[in-house]
């Protein structure tokens, strides 16, 4: 349960082993949300959170204050009917993220894990005229909170709950939480099968061991049939197959600003503060998503926010004039932020969803305006950052082609996809060869030593690695790489990778030094050794075995079989009165 701490709780960690039978109702549900608020406008309160399924989950008032804020639109947004959108906002469900996501962050691709210090909330608002409101309109948002980024999954999700509730009655969300409750558990690499309410929709979270071999598909929610379509087939509810959890129609969203994308790509890359001024929440958080996805499979390390409001609880943080702005990308719809952010290095304004024609987008400028009037009128890119690349043209020329044959969406979304994977593949490589070199040779790995460690990362060596092996080779771009590379040493999506990669060769060198123990003739060791170096030496080798299990080094069986077999050696070798004590 949530109020639970880890060694109290029932075991949520998703093992086959698990005795099902201690799990409480709606445990299992915590895999996958915390829990859908009902949000409505009181003329006195204001937004104010109505109920909360399942009814057993207590919010803090600082995390109802948050969630009621940023679930309904601007006022000036005057979004009238249904509108979707999400947020990610800075309050955390440490107690439950801690217990029960471990197994998953470990398996998972690193954009896909659950941050322990961030939610999501997926937001569906319905605004109408309603005569016998006060206000005359009738405004509620029904909100899903969960810690899995699977943007595309539980917006899609939302939408199906969401219409169901609003036409129907409550009893629908208790079915849906009923129904998620029974949900498999989220599992790297596999393909699972989702009841809810009624219909039936397939999904496929990606493996870590996916990277560069697989790539997020361009499709999103909106080329699967709405809900509102979803009927049964001779009596049968259909099944679904819903093929990207996570990803946007990226092509939609950088359409009016398509000859920047390769800049948009150095900018998220390296960090840079970037603000993006829509017109609707939908369409800010789904841009903002799409910046954050384009260096995929690298993650975007830094914060980020969907939809920000003036009354995020870090708006002062982030709006000083004082300072430098932090390294954020906030999606942004009240004008107000036009004149207080008008400091930012970076904006992007975007209007309307509007294809425009071909040579317009082809011509389409960065705009370096100088006032706020030209923030406050003009859609576009504002930036005076210099790029350290060479723009591709190559990658231009096919989607400029693509607008003039009028190709899908999801054709061009998949031609970007491929593009921005394969640039971040290129810029990736080069560090991951750089980092192996420093592992040690394994013949230099002593069974009777401690296991070594990697030396630290030298960026002036690795510069120097670039002219043989950098980049340009593969992509054919030429530019400033080094200039590039130094400045994403800065960012904290460097600081990320390297703790992340660092931490998996640590992992690994572990790994070989218990291999080379396995393979070593510990008994012949010991020979010349005094007793208490013999004890000392028993007393090593558990707490390694105990490592293995504790970090899950990937270490085979026959090693371990290997290692027991040679303690019960060296224990039998000893004096019969330590034996007993040796072996527990």
């Amino acid at each position: 349960m949530v109020d639970m701490d880890c060694e109290s709780s029932p075991d949520l960690s998703w093992d086959n082993h698990v005795d099902r039978s201690i799990l409480l109702p709606f445990d299992r549900l915590q895999r996958w949300i915390h829990c859908i608020c009902l949000v409505t406008f009181d003329i006195e309160l204001g937004q104010a959170i109505e109920k909360v399924y399942p009814p057993h989950i207590k919010l803090t008032e600082k995390e109802k204050t948050t969630i009621c804020y940023v679930s309904f639109p601007d006022s000036n947004s005057g979004c009238m009917g249904d509108t979707q959108f999400h947020f990610r906002t800075r309050f955390s469900l440490k107690k439950l993220s801690s217990c029960v996501y471990s197994d998953y962050n470990d398996e998972c691709l690193s954009p896909l894990q659950a941050d322990p210090s961030y939610s999501y909330g997926f937001v569906y608002f319905r605004q109408v005229k309603d005569r016998s409101a006060r206000r005359g309109y009738f405004q509620k948002s029904l909100v899903l909170l969960t810690a899995l980024p699977f943007v595309n999954l539980f917006s899609y999700i939302v939408s199906v709950i969401a219409p169901s509730y609003f036409d129907s009655n409550e009893n629908v969300l208790m079915t849906a939480c009923k129904d998620i409750d029974q949900w498999p558990a989220p599992t790297p690499g596999s393909k699972l099968n989702l009841r809810l309410l009624g219909f039936y929709f397939q999904i496929h979270i990606p493996h870590r061991n996916d990277d560069f071999n697989s790539s997020p598909t361009s499709e999103s929610s909106r080329f699967l049939p709405s809900p509102t379509n979803l009927s049964m087939i001779n009596g049968i509810q259909p099944s679904f197959i819903i093929p990207s959890i996570y990803d946007f129609n990226i092509f939609r969203c950088f359409l009016p600003i398509l000859s920047h994308i390769q800049l948009l790509w150095e900018l998220v890359l390296t960090c840079e503060p970037i603000i993006v001024m829509g017109p609707t929440p939908d369409i800010s958080c789904e841009m903002v998503q799409s910046l954050v996805s384009i260096i995929w499979p690298l993650k975007y390390s830094s914060d980020f926010r969907p939809f920000f409001t003036i009354h995020d609880s870090e708006f002062k943080e982030y709006t000083k004039k004082c300072q430098s702005p932090p390294p954020v990308i906030l999606g942004v719809t009240n004008p107000f932020f036009a004149k207080t952010l008008q400091h930012w290095p970076h904006i992007v304004r975007i209007s309307e969803y509007t294809p425009p024609s071909p040579s317009k987008t082809s011509e389409a400028k960065i705009l370096k305006g100088k006032n706020i009037k030209t923030l406050e009128c003009k859609p576009g890119l504002y930036t005076r950052y210099k790029p350290f690349l060479v723009k591709d043209r190559g990658i231009l020329k096919k989607l400029f082609k693509g607008v003039e044959l009028r190709r899908p969406h999801e054709v061009q979304s998949a031609l970007m996809r491929r593009y921005f994977k394969d640039l971040t593949h290129s810029f990736v490589i080069p560090l991951e060869r750089y980092l192996a070199s420093l592992m040690p040779l394994q013949r230099d790995i002593s069974p009777f030593k401690a296991p070594p460690v990697i030396p630290p990362f030298n960026p002036d060596d690795f510069l120097k690695t670039l002219e043989t092996s950098g980049p340009h080779l593969t992509t054919g771009i030429k530019g400033d790489w080094p200039g590039l590379y130094r400045k994403f040493f800065r960012s904290p999506n460097f600081s990320a990778w390297y703790e992340s990669r660092t931490q998996e060769v640590g992992q690994k060198l572990k790994a070989i030094h218990i291999e080379t123990i396995s393979n070593a003739d510990l008994v012949k060791g010991i020979k010349d050794k005094a007793e208490i170096e013999v004890v000392d030496l028993i007393l090593t080798m558990k707490d390694k075995l105990k490592t293995v299990d504790n970090e899950k080094l990937p270490v085979n069986k026959e090693c371990i079989g290997k290692i027991q077999s040679q303690l019960n050696d060296i224990i039998n070798s000893l004096p019969q009165d330590l034996h007993d004590i040796l072996r527990k």
